[in-house]
């Protein structure tokens, strides 16, 4: 019974959904939303829409984009997902400059610090490693084709991140754990050297993200199905403080909303400069509000900003520059969800910055449509409509299916020997044919 539930969850797609996503340009110069094959790009300079252009030949994303991300200079974009393309693009005139093809499914991109090189992790959890930029004399593989540099045995990764400082890069599954490697100055040999585990989650791993103090240190943040959100010495893997958010959100959520199952972590992203977290949780229709005091190595729960009762989002931006912190809403992969229907909605806090410490427990407002930079320009290109009442018909559905999505794309599955034998075989044959 157990194995027919869950192919009957494989073919409904219900384990396929794909949330949007958003990254915000360090420098503030633009900002991206991915849904479903869909990138959209709004210059935040120039206050227009970007006309994305491909040179390098490659195909159109045509699956649903599991993870964007930009270099650390702004100067490279990464998208990446189910259609096992990774696409790399020049910001500076959005030109897609490098196709990847991968043999499997794509689950998280990252560009390293010195834009030298992508890195992408498939569905089976190896980590691959493509050269984009002057290789400093490194021998480049045959035809610059990816090269596999880690891997967490066949568990799926859930996030990648390179340190500030460009020295490792770490890697989180749903198996619980995190990994931090020593990202190696010639990496097409491998990167071999792991610098730690920090191991703590209960269940999967859903996030993580670097944060700095003023004196240049950085730590490990993270986010998981268990509800907690944990601050990480990664060097020496050692966990520093974990905060509960259950207690926090189940105040506000309904009887039937609590269950452990519907608050996990969706993403975090913390400020420039590491005083405070912003999370994003399954269920919630609103970001919660960490301090986070790198001296006393702490984390403290500071409000709560709720949104409208429908909008939950499913991601989190911000960038160095710049005091918004930028919220998305919307799914792709949906059953019986048309093209037309990729709609997003977005939310932008301001005054993301060590100063909200200081505000009262009111603030901050979010922004209304007309106080969003560049006004309804912005949001038409990135959220694909500004028709409220389409808009409330096609994320309904969304939101229904945020409730318990997350687990359903990480928890694994459970299958019968005979089943496990099938899905073996089929596998094999495919390897065969190719």
């Amino acid at each position: 019974m157990e194995d027919a539930a869950v192919e009957e969850a494989e073919v409904s797609g219900a384990a396929e959904f794909a949330p949007a996503l958003v990254a915000a340009h360090p420098q503030g110069h633009s900002v991206a939303v991915a849904v479903g094959p869909e990138l959209r790009v709004f210059d935040l300079k120039a206050g227009c829409a970007v006309s994305l252009s491909d040179d390098c030949g490659g195909r159109s994303h045509s699956d649903a984009i599991r993870a964007i991300s930009f270099s650390a200079t702004g100067d490279l974009f990464a998208s990446a997902g189910d259609d096992k393309l990774v696409k790399v693009w020049k910001t500076d005139s959005w030109r897609c400059v490098r196709t990847i093809t991968s043999e499997k499914r794509v689950s998280a991109v990252a560009i390293s610090n010195d834009g030298l090189y992508v890195t992408f992790a498939d569905k089976f959890g190896v980590v691959w490693l493509v050269t984009v930029g002057e290789h400093g004399g490194e021998q480049v593989s045959v035809d610059n084709k990816p090269v596999s540099i880690l891997g967490h045995y066949c568990s799926i990764i859930t996030g990648m991140k390179f340190s500030p400082d460009g020295r490792f890069i770490a890697t989180a599954d749903r198996d619980f754990k995190i990994r931090v490697t020593l990202f190696p100055k010639k990496p097409l040999k491998g990167a071999h050297e792991i610098q730690s585990f920090c191991l703590g989650h209960t269940d999967f791993v859903s996030c993580i993200a670097f944060t700095c103090n003023s004196e240049g240190r950085s730590f490990l943040l993270s986010g998981g199905g268990d509800s907690t959100v944990r601050l990480w010495d990664y060097i020496n893997g050692c966990l520093l403080d974990t905060c509960q958010v259950r207690d926090k959100v189940g105040e506000l959520l309904e009887p039937n909303e609590t269950d452990d199952s519907n608050l996990a972590i969706a993403d975090i992203c913390p400020t420039n400069d590491g005083s405070l977290v912003a999370v994003a949780i399954q269920s919630f229709n609103g970001v919660i509000l960490f301090t986070c005091d790198l001296t006393e190595k702490k984390l403290s729960f500071l409000k709560v900003i709720k949104m409208e009762k429908n909008y939950i989002p499913t991601s989190l931006a911000s960038s160095f520059s710049s005091e918004l912190l930028w919220t998305v809403m919307g799914a792709s992969n949906m059953p019986n969800q048309a093209a037309s229907q990729l709609l997003t909605l977005l939310r932008i806090i301001p005054r993301f910055q060590k100063d909200l410490l200081s505000t009262s427990d009111h603030g901050p407002a979010i922004l209304e449509d007309s106080e969003v930079p560049h006004g309804e320009k912005l949001l038409l290109a990135l959220q694909g409509s500004l028709d409220d009442a389409k808009q409330e018909e096609v994320l309904a559905s969304v939101l229904a299916a945020l409730k318990v999505s997350m687990h359903k794309m990480l928890v694994k599955k459970h299958y019968s020997e005979e089943r496990r034998e099938q899905r073996k075989r089929g596998r094999n044959d495919k390897k065969i044919k190719n």
